[in-house]
């Protein structure tokens, strides 16, 4: 995606879709008087079978408003580029550190236990067949899906997303799947808006009662999203808390921008377990909604399935199901404008299921598990405010076979923490000039291992972190001028090698790029 803006404008969200199928999502820059330009890659092979279809209808939307002082206009390209062929990512990597690793060993596994550990029992137990071994490439491999269905809103003027204004809001849609479906990952499409835009740092109601203020960002700062099947839980997500290039001090994200504002992150939620009630022959509601949410957010989703192509329906049932209310405790102490509000939260959920296909009899097992610690507080008067949020999340995916026979496994770590300090003050400016003191610390570290039994392993890790500097004058609302300083370090590892660059900006130019090719 290209873009560019000829005028001053706010931070707009923006979204594209193919027959209802949101494919992605963005937050543009925030340009001044002289306007600005940017440019987006995403990788969107996990929508194959949608392109491969013809005659489809593009959807795109961006919401804007131009008038005296909003003077920018937006100008989108959108482009798609086809490879014909697999590309082989070239490493600065000895040949043998790429290789893809095997599993040594493939034991028995008991799903059932308790304690989560893997229960690998002594003694090697061998495949049935070479159809059972070849099978467990499927759930360990990321061939796209066979097929996507939308869990979008009817098309409208405001964009296909689903509109979630407060708590009990849900956004559903009525599906009906292929009998001979034998996977199926939901892909969740989320954004904050509004009096939500940073919830991460919402103080409660009570102390904004209290305190007489006018400002509608409240009810705390804890917010989880929430996936459903016919009304029943089926997932959560704490989502990353980006910030978009009008937050907290525009100054900071120019011409560098925070972690996951121009590509907005997706969650996914293995609905496999589920197939049980799924593969009926009737429909069924998928449902999303946001927990403690005030207006608004933008919640949409796909649901990406893979159909067995030996036979025309599968047989599948439901084993288990786990899902606990998330264990929260808020703690708020405050006097008059100054104190401070806690909230710890935690969940541990579990589903399994079995598929009957024409490769064999397959159970998915899925835990996911997250834990939160946020804390709010105010000094000198309600004029300096620290915001410290830790999220560590795990999802762990099994497949295992009739047998007991463990053909493939996936965790996927996530901790994403933030620390933002504001300080303002009256500037020696006067006339209603505010001197705002700005500092944004924020990361997001993710490893995942998974492993085939009879094929392939692999583990990877992504580093991104944020750390600024900046102030700025201010006055109803527009910045009048100032600084900012950004340092930005990334660094990832795969099978295929290393990278890793470290980025430093100040006043808005880039006054260092450091790349790097080779593992440490």
């Amino acid at each position: 995606m290209r873009a560019s803006s000829d005028g001053d404008q706010y931070d707009r969200v923006a979204g594209v879709w193919l027959d209802g199928v949101e494919i992605f999502r963005t937050i543009t820059a925030e340009p001044d008087a002289n306007g600005g330009f940017w440019t987006v890659r995403k990788n969107v092979t996990r929508y194959d079978s949608l392109l491969r279809r013809s005659n489809l209808t593009v959807t795109v939307m961006l919401e804007n408003v131009v008038d005296d002082e909003l003077t920018g206009a937006y100008n989108v390209d959108l482009a798609l580029l086809y490879y014909q062929n697999y590309i082989r990512v070239p490493s600065s990597s000895d040949s043998d550190h790429h290789k893809l690793r095997h599993l040594k060993e493939y034991r028995s596994v008991d799903f059932v236990n308790r304690e989560r550990k893997l229960g690998f029992t002594d003694g090697e137990l061998g495949f049935e067949s070479e159809k059972l071994t070849d099978s467990a490439t499927m759930y360990y491999s990321t061939t796209p899906a066979d097929l996507i269905i939308p869990i979008s809103n009817v098309p409208k003027e405001e964009g296909s997303w689903f509109r979630i204004e407060k708590g009990s809001d849900i956004g559903s849609r009525e599906i009906q799947i292929p009998l001979n479906t034998s996977k199926a990952v939901l892909e969740v499409y989320v954004s904050f808006h509004g009096e939500d835009e940073f919830w991460y740092s919402n103080p409660p109601d009570a102390y904004i009662k209290k305190n007489n203020l006018t400002t509608g960002r409240g009810h705390g700062a804890y917010r989880e999203v929430l996936v459903s099947v016919d009304g029943g839980f089926a997932g959560s997500v704490i989502p990353l808390p980006v910030v978009y290039t009008g937050g907290v001090n525009p100054l900071l994200w120019e011409p560098i921008v925070g972690i996951g504002t121009f590509n907005l992150p997706t969650y996914d939620f293995d609905l496999t377990p589920f197939l049980g009630m799924l593969l009926d022959g009737k429909s069924h509601v998928i449902g999303l909604g946001v927990v403690d949410s005030i207006p608004f957010w933008l919640v949409d989703a796909n649901l990406h399935l893979w159909l067995d192509q030996g036979s025309s329906a599968v047989q599948a049932g439901v084993i288990n199901t786990q899902a606990p209310a998330v264990a929260i405790r808020r703690d708020a102490k405050f006097q008059h404008l100054d104190g401070s509000f806690k909230i710890g939260a935690l969940r541990s959920s579990q589903f399994s299921g079995w598929v009957k296909t024409s490769e064999g009899n397959f159970t998915t097992q899925v835990f996911l598990d997250f834990k939160v610690k946020n804390t709010v507080s105010f000094k000198r008067k309600g004029t300096s405010k620290l915001v410290q949020q830790k999220v560590q999340a795990q999802t762990e995916r099994r497949v295992v076979s009739e047998t007991g026979v463990m053909l493939s496994q996936k965790i996927i770590k996530r901790k994403y923490p933030l620390k933002m300090i504001t300080q303002a003050r009256p500037s020696r400016l006067g006339g209603g000039i505010y001197l705002v003191e700005t500092n944004v610390s924020h990361s997001l570290a993710e490893t995942s291992d998974c492993g085939a039994a009879g094929g392939a392993s692999a583990a990877s890790s992504l580093r991104n972190k944020q750390v600024s500097w900046g102030w700025m004058m201010v006055k109803d609302q527009f910045v009048l001028s100032g600084f900012a300083n950004m340092n930005q370090t990334l660094s990832s590892k795969d099978e295929f090698g290393c990278f890793s660059q470290i980025v430093r900006a100040t006043k808005g130019r880039i006054i260092g790029d450091l790349k790097n090719f080779t593992c440490p």
